[in-house]
């Protein structure tokens, strides 16, 4: 492992859970457990637990779980290492030495300082005399000097090899250009620049690393942007282009726009809070991570049918983490950057302060797929708008907007209510029948939130969770387990905990939450400390744990030899397979 054990335990002795979640969200104690609203997502009711006993959390909400690793992984939106780098920092630990074979943090700190190598030199190119193409581009765009350097813009040769070379001659291999994507093989191996003839942008993270970047292309060429795939040190669904900068502004809002080139001319524009998405569409990760700066978000997306696309499903994602939304309409330009080119920075300060919320806006798309002077597309509306209107949780914004959507009909307001109250019962009466239906089905009641990792045997796969939460508990209990292998598990999430957890006891390794963040996803991770939520004594563990392994045993014989079998004949092949092992 690229960390000492011996560190990640004595980190997690010197850190404590209570204090450090409350640096970010207020707790309250409560039956032996510190209660407060998630971090991670938006909620009015407190279902984020912290336990300092087994030094975990878990939200009801949200399902997700860890330790004091876990939490400043996803708090902080880093990977393992520098989530253990930033508990060191608070503990007053040195970070120990890391042997470079084995050391990841090791490798991404050489990755990203060839990527930062990489910016200098993209910006440095600017100056040299056949960039002429590329400060034409950036004078035609009306990019102050300022600008560029602000967001270290620079410029890639299209010469297939410059890149290459330059970063050869100071020390790194084409191994690493690849890792990073700043080169590519084609199918006969010639190894050559990713970025060619283009304008660069890089893309830095909040820890100001460059991670990445992208590049536009000075003529009609396809594709007009190209971007760094994801590597070791980058990920586009994590990441957004200038939130390093962001972070910083007062302004209390953020301006979500489609394009580098948006962005960058809103910050030249005097708006220092906008931001891009990297080349994909807004995910659930970006959404978490713009609620942690703000608690509004104005979308500026493109009025066509794939920019209204975008922003409706961008809503729905960010209203999932308590963002209020509102919607740009940019009216005589095309685009933020041409509208403060034609109009000017107050313009454009009108516009932000006139846009609409998400409510209007969604109101207004729907109302675009009518006539409604045709009485059968006027029932088609208002059926459409009250089933949107229905599921606000807001009585006042229901009541407000359903009056909105009457008057755009020309119909009564008391009609339209009466048609959100009889869709939201629809819709309570249907969401009442599928909880009673899987309260109904204990098998589809004991399932994982996460489809990924639904049981396929729920009756073995609860037992395997007994015996995870056991060895858990009391280390011990291993010794009791000896006859039960990864392979005798259902679940395959399951036996790769249980793999991990009897590799490191095998071992003599620790087996807190904690040393288990560098070997298990932050998804399984949320698992793993939901099984920890159960109630499971280690004063009976000896007996609990027979019994479960009893369960896992039978039905993997009864899965590999006669389902119809009765437990006495499952249970006398399973001894007369285990007396030929010995």
């Amino acid at each position: 492992m690229a960390i000492p054990e011996s560190f990640l335990e004595e980190l997690n002795a010197r850190t404590d859970i209570v204090d450090l979640v409350s640096s970010y969200v207020s707790l309250q104690k409560k039956a032996g457990r510190y209660w407060g609203c998630c971090p991670f997502h938006s909620e009015k009711t407190p279902s984020f637990s912290v336990r300092p006993d087994k030094q975990m959390y878990y939200c009801f909400g949200c399902h997700k779980g860890g330790g004091v690793i876990s939490f400043v992984m996803e708090q902080e939106n880093v990977g393992f290492a520098d989530a253990v780098a930033i508990l060191a920092q608070r503990a007053g630990l040195p970070m120990p030495e890391v042997n470079e074979d084995a050391g990841q943090r090791k490798r991404r700190a050489h990755l990203l300082e060839l990527n930062k190598e990489a910016a200098r030199y993209f910006y440095g190119n600017l100056r040299e005399p056949d960039a002429e193409p590329a400060r034409q581009y950036l004078a035609q765009r009306g990019l102050s000097k300022r600008t560029v350097t602000q967001f270290g813009i620079g410029y890639s040769f299209p010469q297939g090899d410059r890149l290459m070379n330059a970063m050869i001659d100071k020390g790194y291999s084409k191994r690493d250009l690849l890792d990073v994507g700043l080169c590519v093989a084609n199918n006969k191996g010639r190894i050559y620049d990713r970025f060619r003839g283009r304008v660069m942008f890089p893309i830095i993270d909040l820890r100001g690393n460059v991670i990445g970047f992208g590049g536009r292309v000075l003529d009609d060429s396809i594709p007009k942007y190209l971007n760094s795939p994801d590597s070791p040190i980058y990920n586009k669904s994590r990441n957004l282009f200038a939130m390093n900068i962001v972070k910083k502004s007062k302004a209390g809002k953020i301006i979500l726009t489609e394009g580098y080139m948006d962005t960058i001319s809103l910050h030249q524009g005097g708006f220092d809070y906008a931001v891009a998405s990297l080349g994909t569409s807004l995910t659930e990760e970006h959404a978490r991570l713009l609620a942690k700066y703000t608690k509004e978000v104005i979308l500026s997306y493109d009025g066509d049918t794939a920019g209204i696309a975008a922003a409706q499903r961008a809503i729905g994602i960010l209203s999932k983490v308590g963002v209020s939304v509102k919607v740009l309409k940019i009216t005589g330009a095309k685009d933020p950057d041409e509208f403060i080119k034609k109009y000017g920075h107050n313009a454009f300060q009108r516009l932000l302060d006139g846009s609409e919320n998400q409510i209007d806006y969604r109101l207004a798309q729907i109302q675009q797929k009518y006539d409604l002077t045709n009485d059968e597309q006027k029932v088609a509306y208002l059926q459409d708008a009250a089933q949107m209107l229905a599921r606000l949780s807001s009585p006042v914004e229901r009541e407000v907007y359903g009056g909105k959507a009457a008057s755009a009909a020309g119909i009564d307001r008391k009609i339209m209510t009466d048609e959100i109250d009889r869709q939201r019962k629809n819709t309570g009466w249907k969401q009442r029948k599928q909880a009673e239906r899987a309260m109904l089905n204990p098998a589809a009641n004991a399932q994982p939130e996460d489809r990924r990792f639904r049981y396929q045997n729920p009756r073995s796969a609860r037992a395997e969770e007994g015996v995870i939460r056991l060895v858990l508990l009391e280390n011990s209990l291993f010794e009791q387990a000896t006859e039960l292998s990864p392979e005798q598990f259902s679940s395959p999430l399951l036996a790769k905990i249980y793999s991990v957890l009897l590799r490191r006891w095998e071992e003599n390794l620790s087996l807190d939450l904690n040393s288990l963040s560098a070997e298990l996803s932050g998804d399984e991770m949320s698992h793993l400390s939901k099984l920890m939520q159960e109630v499971d004594s280690p004063a009976n563990g000896e007996a609990a744990l027979r019994d479960y392994v009893l369960v896992i045993l039978r039905e993997c014989a009864r899965s590999k030899f006669d389902k119809n079998s009765s437990d006495e004949e499952l249970l006398q092949l399973i001894q007369q397979k285990q007396q030929r092992q010995k």
